[in-house]
């Protein structure tokens, strides 16, 4: 599956020429031309022509003809058997939007009376070629609209999708390499929860001991023990935790210090795992195989930092994403030394937030936390074929990292002014997220899961169905 960004422009630019056209075409009573032409009970509804030939959902789609009247609430339009909206009518134009899953392309406008009844109906033989696009919609989730407290507005339920309450924070998501239909939520300080994609159910997991404090993250090793990563604010106290997936991990096996981490991921070629540290600014190295732990592997320019890690899927690099400091960092891993080289900023602007598209010191961020490479098809053969996926918090959207250094919005955001909300649709046009914390490329069901925090719902972005 490819998953990549994409241009709008040619969409705009021909939505532009289409207005203008309806508006020229619209205004022929002028000089004696059809507007305002009342439908004739007496005549045929003809559909002659539409463009373009071909569109997704909520593409604007242009039929010309004659007798469909001048009222838009007595016209019915139908592609594929699925109802679209109509925008304008005159008596020989149409303007509607083309609705969801209209595949089989036929197009059929019907004129209605008074009271929703058929006076007449017309078709053409020409079928409308109905393009499948990547959608964002809801998994799992749900709260109550008529609570807008969004802290209230839904309760922890374990049981069958569809009725199993919200989940809280959702700070990270990872899934179980050994099992890649059971996702891992961590819930922050609050309910850690498990997606399970074969029974289609949403349940609770808790830790017991020191490994019950507030959690940064849920990670996993190579080999499939699950990693608690707790938020420590003291020197030379435990807060990496270690449990066995015979244990359905309930039983602790192991146990590393870590003050202020929030992070914890292997490498997936060697297995070292990178840990971060708040106020040194330090990411470590902790390798299973010797048991070696060095808390300052790298160290970043600065200190108290937020610093959350995603390696390449063939480990080439690591990308540090500094949430406090709206930037990106990247470092280079090094086969023969087995180990990261110094990082370097990839995008942004330290300490400087806002929401900027472009490539390096001129991107602008708001809080970027979790991030996933995806696989593009158009880099096959290339070194890095991965693209990279982020959730920026603060600004309310999942966007891009390209391998050449470009940032882009991919998903969100849809009137380009920030706003929070919550609403499925088209990736830009009509996607709303409200604080989105984390991401996670599944790769089984070849989709991006979005963990949108204040509307406690797991996002769903794929072609649709």
């Amino acid at each position: 599956m490819r998953m990549k960004t994409k241009n709008h422009d040619w969409f705009l630019l021909w939505g532009l020429l289409m207005l203008v056209s309806f508006c020229f075409i619209g205004c022929k009573d002028d000089d004696g031309g059809e507007k305002g032409t009342p439908f004739d009970p007496s005549k045929p509804v003809v559909i002659s022509d539409f463009i373009p030939k071909e569109g997704g959902w909520g593409s604007r789609l242009l039929l010309y003809g004659n007798n469909f009247g001048d009222d838009p609430t007595k016209v019915k339009v139908t592609i594929g058997g699925k109802e679209a909206k109509v925008i304008t009518v005159t008596n020989d134009n149409l303007y509607c939007f083309v609705p969801r899953g209209a595949d089989a392309g036929n197009i059929e406008v019907t004129v209605l009376d008074g009271r929703g009844e058929e006076l007449a109906y017309g078709e053409i033989d020409e079928k409308f070629v109905y393009k499948k696009k990547m959608l964002v919609s809801t998994l799992v989730g749900e709260t109550d609209p008529e609570i807008l407290d969004e802290d209230k507005n839904f309760e922890i339920i374990d049981g069958p999708w569809g009725n199993c309450g919200g989940l809280e924070k959702m700070e990270w998501l990872v899934f179980d390499p050994n099992n890649k239909d059971r996702l891992y939520v961590c819930g922050g300080a609050k309910t850690h929860r498990i997606v399970d994609f074969a029974e289609e159910t949403l349940s609770s997991i808790k830790f017991t001991g020191e490994a019950s404090a507030a959690t940064n993250i849920l990670s996993f090793t190579n080999d499939g023990q699950l990693i608690v990563v707790c938020n420590i604010t003291q020197d030379n106290k435990n807060g990496l935790f270690f449990f066995s997936p015979e244990s359905n991990f309930q039983t602790q096996v192991k146990a590393l210090p870590a003050r202020g981490c929030r992070a914890a991921i292997p490498h997936p070629i060697n297995g070292e795992i990178y840990t971060s540290r708040y106020d040194k600014g330090w990411i470590g190295r902790y390798d299973p195989v010797t048991g070696d732990y060095k808390m300052d592997e790298i160290q970043m320019p600065y200190g108290s930092l937020d610093l959350f890690v995603a390696i390449h899927p063939k480990g080439y690099y690591m990308y540090i994403m500094v949430r406090n400091k709206h930037v990106i960092y990247r470092a280079d891993y090094d086969f023969d030394e087995k180990t990261f080289t110094t990082p370097y900023l990839v995008c942004g602007k330290y300490d400087d937030k806002g929401i900027t598209d472009g490539v390096g010191g001129n991107v602008r961020m708001n809080e970027p936390q979790q991030g996933c490479f995806v696989k593009n098809e158009e880099y096959a053969g290339q070194k890095d074929e991965y693209d990279f996926y982020f959730v920026d918090k603060q600004n309310h959207c999942v966007r891009t990292l390209t391998p050449t250094g470009r940032v882009k919005i991919y998903a969100g955001r849809p009137n380009g002014d920030g706003t929070k909300g919550f609403n499925d649709g088209d990736l830009r046009k009509e996607a709303r997220f409200n604080y989105p914390a984390s991401i996670v490329w599944d790769e089984k069901r070849e989709c991006l899961l979005v963990g949108d925090s204040n509307n406690h719902r797991i996002r769903k972005i794929a072609m649709e169905d």
